[in-house]
């Protein structure tokens, strides 16, 4: 079990790296920012500065989780269980905000949280 889940945990953590690419280097590409939602190369270069804040957020959220794996793959556990399960459940956390945004956010919600909460389940069952 604990195989799987470090598997889905890397996989978010992966997932968030890719995010922060996205969110905090290549903003500006309309074919991100078209992926994003954002109307117009004028507002994904207005909204550069809080998509580079954000992307951040992601990869420190992924370094966490990465961090809690190695921890807990070289016999620390408790320090590597509790960086896992922060790092997850915030990445969890942020998809249901994301869904609070509104109902054109559910896709996006599901595909950066599914992979967290998997991996954050089978923590807690291994």
């Amino acid at each position: 079990m604990i195989i799987l889940a470090t598997v889905f945990v890397t996989l978010a953590a992966a997932l968030h790296v890719a995010i922060f690419v996205m969110e905090s280097i290549s903003w500006t590409r309309p074919s991100i920012w078209k992926r994003f939602g954002v109307a117009s190369q004028e507002a994904a270069d207005t909204t550069r500065p809080l998509a580079y804040n954000q992307g951040f957020y992601n990869l420190f959220l992924a370094v966490g989780a990465v961090l809690g794996l190695i921890f807990y793959g070289i016999g620390m556990h408790a320090a590597g269980l509790a960086l896992i399960l922060f790092t997850t459940g915030c990445m969890v956390a942020a998809a249901i905000v994301l869904v609070t945004t509104g109902r054109g956010y559910v896709r996006p919600a599901l595909i950066q949280g599914v992979l967290p909460l998997v991996g954050f389940v089978l923590i807690l069952l291994s």
